[in-house]
């Protein structure tokens, strides 16, 4: 070999090693709520790489309650949220908002009015002129209109206490308030670490009482998802192989939560996560189906009971709420 070739071959090399790694696309992402088991396996997808193989940089940050998703992907804080469907439904709604869910994982509601026995209520009817305690921002609290209308009471009889989340069980266990909604997966998990026992808690579940929604969704806007198609598709691949990943591993998937946060108790929250999943992702729909199998007409009917509660000004359909554009085959999304 001449030099003259040799000193050519080791240029080409050199600037071969000097080319840049293929441009990753930005995807920063709010979840609904803290670190816990159910919002685990968002960190199994990052931790095995599921979305660095799909071309993605993803930031994760918690949540502060699903009502606060929608207003801050439509900010263009973020790109991509996690959280109840509805109250970006309302959102739309009420907005000129080009909000989009584009995969549904949760096939049943988690929301609930959540109390305790020495409260001496044991059912919704006896919620009328009491006080509930949750944030502004909860789902459930912004949702309580369309609970009140199915069980028959009047919404305003109701008084708010607006409580960080961090307050909300503890002032339940501690009786300072009669009643909270929230998640069922928050509410006893945490009312159990405040030391009231299993048998001392009633949950009035949403969904029990005639408003049967579907819940937590992948969320982004339009103009996101259509400029960015690939990295849309890639990010709902991703986190639906490692939501699988959670059913068939979930200890895996809490492993990757306590190295976000050591802090947690493993335990609790692998029981959270199982309960997330046993009640609101594992249906018998989700199961013969794949996840984000969504029924137009029932979605339909859940868009018509926010409608009838909260009197919309104009009118939603099911495509303008969801689309299954990004999803991938049932194949990639079948649960064990």
């Amino acid at each position: 070999m001449t030099r003259r070739l040799a000193a050519l071959l080791t240029g080409a090399a050199l600037a071969l090693a000097a080319l840049p790694a293929a441009a990753q696309t930005s995807v920063k992402v709010t979840l609904d709520w803290a670190f816990q088991g159910p919002q685990a396996p968002f960190l199994l997808a990052a931790e095995r790489g599921y979305y660095k193989a799909e071309g993605l940089d993803v930031t994760i940050d918690r949540g502060e309650g699903s009502g606060a998703v929608p207003g801050r992907i439509a900010a263009g804080t973020y790109d991509v949220g996690f959280g109840d469907i509805n109250p970006m439904i309302r959102f739309k709604a009420e907005r000129d908002s080009d909000l989009i869910a584009v995969a549904v994982l949760y096939d049943a509601s988690p929301l609930a009015v959540i109390t305790t026995k020495k409260s001496g209520i044991t059912t919704p009817k006896q919620l009328a002129g009491t006080t509930l305690a949750a944030p502004e921002t909860d789902s459930g609290r912004q949702l309580f209109p369309a609970f009140a209308r199915a069980v028959g009471i009047d919404a305003g009889s109701v008084t708010w206490q607006t409580v960080t989340p961090q307050l909300r069980e503890t002032l339940l266990a501690q009786g300072r308030v009669p009643a909270i909604t929230g998640f069922l997966t928050t509410g006893i998990f945490s009312l159990r670490a405040a030391g009231v026992p299993d048998g001392d808690i009633v949950v009035m579940r949403y969904r029990d009482h005639g408003v049967a929604l579907y819940s937590n969704a992948i969320m982004t806007s339009r103009k996101f998802a259509e400029a960015n198609p690939k990295a849309m598709a890639g990010f709902v691949k991703a986190t639906l192989k490692a939501h699988v990943d959670a059913v068939k591993e979930p200890e895996a998937a809490i492993a990757a939560l306590r190295k976000r946060d050591s802090l947690i108790d493993p335990k609790i929250e692998l029981d959270r996560m199982k309960l997330a999943f046993d009640e609101l992702m594992l249906s018998d729909n989700a199961k013969a189906n794949g996840l984000s199998h969504v029924d137009p007409a029932r979605m339909q009917a859940a868009i018509d009971i926010l409608k009838a509660t909260y009197g919309f000004p104009k009118d939603l359909t099911t495509a303008d709420v969801y689309t299954d554009a990004y999803l991938p085959p049932k194949a990639e999304r079948s649960l064990p």
